[in-house]
């Protein structure tokens, strides 16, 4: 095995700021779905519409950020996305209008994605080297469930702590008052993780001079255009990222199906969070020891089982242990999935240089799910509200995994295990 060059700690530094940079577009509306839409008035298709136009902007910011990473070094461009994106919590703690929330999901789809998206993939593959890519993105995505989960816990709490009656008998300017807090508390930690990555992410200058490009010229767009890997990468990762987008309803699953309350329905969330970290850092190690390409097919399997679970409707609110048996079964293969989706690029071969690029490319289309998913998610919600809505959602999720393992069945027979050990003989 090669010599991890970038000390644990810059890894460390990429997981904190690649879950915080989400937390309050992405995070708090997936654990606090139910208590965003009662304190912003806002029903499920006008909250879809906001992640549509977070994923409208993104799709540009994938299209022109990714060059920009292949330029310039993550350390910058990841710290002022940090702080950017921080500002605009401070607007979001002031329940702004339907049509200046909609503006506002559109400035951090700039944030996010043009500034942070590229230059973090490429940080991690640089640290994972050539032979650790599965315990560099596992560990990655995996860190950042847990971050994301353990703030979900404090986020939980501070909603808990500012609530001056019981939670049945909570008024909306109540929640809007301890919603608040934790807006803010989720402002002052990205602030300070930015400070934390402007200051200590930083590469041996030997490294960095071999993970930049002087230019991009169109002849090397064309060069990455041209891989099998970036082609194939692009529907693995539309088909993942669809499931991933899904997750986002299985707290207010807890709420409509199974009746929890809004703390209970919340901490469902969180929990499903917890199962992130578990996926992410025990397969990104046994992904490195077998085969990534194969265990990134299997992963689509298993969130295809999961889905068929949920869309059946075999689960109520008389099923208990089957509902937290099949969020553990679509965590799993969802969580997978979003895993080692990058962590083939080596497999693959794809230069590390235009690393940034083939991101970019790729994200274009493999991230338009942010357009889409959520007026697609909301419109089944709403048209059919409770258990009904639910089950064809997850068909969609069914129907996705399926064409997803096609595509990770077809990268494995091209790069897999097999095909790796002929081209080093």
């Amino acid at each position: 095995m090669t010599k991890i060059k970038a000390p644990w700690y810059y890894l460390l530094l990429l997981i904190l700021a690649g879950e915080c940079v989400f937390i309050i577009p992405f995070v708090l509306p997936r654990v606090f779905r139910p208590t965003v839409l009662d304190t912003f008035s806002l029903d499920n298709v006008q909250l879809g519409f906001c992640f549509s136009i977070y994923g409208m902007v993104a799709l540009f910011s994938y299209l022109f950020g990714g060059p920009l990473a292949d330029r310039f070094l993550p350390r910058k461009l990841i710290a002022v996305a940090l702080w950017m994106t921080a500002l605009g919590g401070l607007v979001y703690v002031s329940f702004p209008s339907y049509t200046n929330l909609k503006i506002l999901y559109g400035y951090w789809g700039f944030t996010t994605i043009f500034l942070f998206w590229a230059p973090m993939i490429k940080a991690t593959r640089a640290w994972g080297g050539a032979t650790a890519q599965g315990k560099a993105f596992g560990f990655l995505d995996g860190g950042r469930g847990l971050v994301g989960a353990m703030f979900s816990t404090l986020g939980i709490l501070v909603f808990s702590l500012f609530l001056s009656s019981e939670m049945a008998d909570t008024s909306i300017a109540e929640s809007r008052v301890a919603f608040q807090y934790v807006i803010l508390v989720a402002v002052g930690i990205i602030m300070i993780v930015g400070m934390l990555v402007w200051a200590f992410l930083k590469l041996d200058g030997t490294i960095e001079k071999e993970i930049v490009v002087d230019k991009i010229s169109t002849d090397q767009i064309k060069e990455v255009l041209r891989l099998p890997a970036v082609r194939l990468l692009t529907v693995i990762i539309l088909c993942a990222y669809v499931g991933y987008k899904i997750t986002d309803i299985l707290s207010l699953y807890a709420q409509d199906v199974m009746l929890y309350d809004q703390i209970e329905s919340a901490q469902v969330g969180t929990l499903l969070l917890y199962a992130r970290p578990v996926v992410g850092v025990l397969l990104g190690i046994i992904a490195d020891l077998t085969d990534t390409t194969l265990w990134l097919m299997l992963s689509f399997l298993i969130t295809f089982v999961g889905a068929l679970l949920f869309a059946t409707g075999i689960i109520s609110n008389s099923t208990t242990v089957l509902f937290f048996i099949s969020i553990l079964v679509v965590s799993i293969g969802v969580y997978a999935a979003r895993s080692l989706y990058f962590a083939v690029m080596e497999k693959g071969q794809i230069p590390l240089k235009l690393t940034g690029t083939a991101v970019g490319i790729i994200s274009l289309i493999g991230y338009t799910p942010d357009i889409f998913m959520g007026p697609v998610i909301g419109y089944f919600l709403d048209r059919s509200p409770g258990e009904v809505g639910h089950q064809q959602v997850f068909y969609i999720l069914a129907g996705f995994s399926l064409v997803g393992g096609i595509a990770a069945g077809y990268y494995y027979k091209l790069f897999g295990f097999k095909v790796q050990t002929q081209i080093t003989r």
